[in-house]
């Protein structure tokens, strides 16, 4: 089985373009993975994801281990024959969900002890058990599993989560064990304190990882001090492995990650606002349930090749998200998947030409310049 690698092709400033290649197909960098939390990207078929230009797809261990258990999806061939996609799947290790989304959690050494937020059932997720999970899953990029506190919190507090999750990177290691074609990622902590983030990169590096996230971020922070972190977090990493960032995010977000050296990212942005109605251009968003579209023949994007874009017109996509059909989360789904894709092709693109610098600033003209003016 062929295994796994990254090969760096080119850069721009501190903009990195290149391909991670799996067992399973390659993944092009910068790369943007669309969120399926529980075995899918919400109204979008997994053939449709791919068409959109995404590579590689995020499973969810804490959601996955509840419901419907990595036991039941083991047996039934495992997550990619049981949500019908083939190519590269990353899952998380389950921690930040722990955190955020359970009740009555306890945390010590070992992991942490919770009740599950759908039935109240008791569970321990530790980096054994996280390994376990994502095994059983099958998928091809396991993350470690770590603690990560919400912003803002003070020193102490970071310093002492830094450190139980490099003790948990050590142990997600050795559970993970040889599996040849599969990579583990180490998960870099220290919240916004540069000699913490410094520190948990030298433990990362020490243990050995295929790839390297940027954690602890995109969580009550503020752009400015994500960007500011950004600044010199990436460069704590090697330069011959991917460096991912966790749950980016916006556009802006995304385009800024990359400039900073970042080649991977996810986020439920792209699919959840499609559900609600907000749709992401290149002349920056817009909101389908506002009343100025009701009428209007256009597109969503006349630059756009996605099949809301080529098929249906503004009033059309106004009228069924009003309506509550279900059409209106595909279509809308689609459109800005597809935009994210897009925004990722292009900033390839520009970095293996040289000219990021050039494309950045279009970029951003294009989102200031607004929405096209109502009819």
């Amino acid at each position: 089985m062929a295994g796994f690698s990254f090969d760096l092709q080119g850069t721009d400033g501190r903009a990195r373009t290149g391909v991670i290649s799996t067992p399973r197909g390659d993944i092009r960098t910068p790369a943007f993975m669309p969120v399926g939390t529980a075995a899918t990207v919400k109204a979008m078929l997994p053939g449709s994801v791919r068409e959109t230009g995404a590579d590689i797809l995020l499973g969810n261990t804490y959601h996955l281990m509840l419901r419907p258990t990595a036991e039941r999806i083991a047996a039934l061939g495992g997550l990619h024959t049981f949500m019908n996609w083939d190519r590269p799947i990353l899952t998380d290790s389950g921690g930040f969900q722990v955190m955020s989304l359970s009740d009555l959690r306890k945390l010590t050494e070992e992991g942490v002890t919770f009740k599950s937020h759908i039935d109240g059932s008791k569970h321990t997720l530790s980096p054994e058990r996280s390994m376990e999970i994502q095994r059983l899953l099958g998928s091809d990029i396991v993350m470690c599993f770590d603690e990560c506190p919400a912003l803002p919190a003070d020193r102490t507090r970071i310093a002492q989560s830094m450190e139980l999750s490099m003790r948990w990177a050590a142990r997600s290691r050795v559970a993970f064990g040889d599996r040849p074609g599969h990579a583990l990622f180490g998960i870099q902590q220290g919240g916004l304190e540069e000699d913490l983030r410094g520190q948990s990169a030298e433990a990362l590096c020490e243990i050995g990882f295929e790839g390297y996230a940027v954690g602890g971020l995109a969580v009550g922070e503020g752009q400015e001090a994500m960007f500011g972190c950004l600044d010199y977090a990436p460069e704590q990493l090697p330069t011959d492995k991917p460096r991912y960032l966790m749950g980016v995010g916006k556009p802006d977000d995304i385009v800024g990650a990359v400039a900073r050296g970042i080649d991977m990212m996810d986020c439920v942005l792209p699919s959840r606002s499609g559900r609600t109605g907000q749709v992401f251009t290149r002349h920056g968003v817009l909101n389908i349930k506002n009343a100025r579209h009701q009428n209007d023949p256009r597109p969503l994007d006349e630059a756009c090749t996605c099949p809301a874009c080529r098929g249906y017109s503004r009033a059309y996509l106004h009228h069924v998200f009003r309506s509550q059909e279900i059409i209106s989360s595909m279509l809308l789904t689609w459109h800005n998947l597809h935009y994210y894709q897009d925004l990722m092709a292009g900033m390839r693109t520009a970095i293996a030409a040289g000219s990021f610098v050039d494309w950045q600033t279009a970029f951003h003209t294009g989102r200031e310049m607004g929405d096209i003016d109502p009819l």
